[in-house]
């Protein structure tokens, strides 16, 4: 229940983290103006809180190991909302990342 749990956290994170820059961008990249960009504000602001609720109470790695989720992360938020089409390089980069949330995140590690 604990790795469902801290997956299920970081693909939340990933959602307020990517989702709220994807909206600041569009704020201001897009001209779609200031609602969009407080709207995505408030989002990055809640992804910060997000990580707080993992099982694992080591900051240094819940964020490394974050790092991996956002890379793939971004890839499939680009892919759903703006019609990105990863080649096979974004693919193998984004599962070589997901391997290492896998080995950070999951592995036995001494205390």
């Amino acid at each position: 229940m604990t790795v469902t749990r801290s997956i299920a956290l970081f693909v939340l994170a990933a959602l307020f983290e990517i989702g709220g820059a994807w909206l600041v961008w569009q704020g201001v990249r897009e001209h779609k103006g200031i609602a969009w960009i407080g709207t995505g504000v408030i989002a990055l602001g809640i992804y910060g809180f997000v990580a707080t609720f993992q099982p694992d109470a080591e900051f240094g790695r819940i964020l490394a190991a974050y790092g991996g989720v956002f890379v793939a992360g971004s890839l499939a938020w680009g892919m759903v909302m703006d019609s990105y089409r990863p080649d096979r390089f974004d693919i193998i980069g984004a599962l070589i990342c997901l391997s290492g949330v896998a080995v950070i995140m999951y592995a036995p590690h001494s205390r």
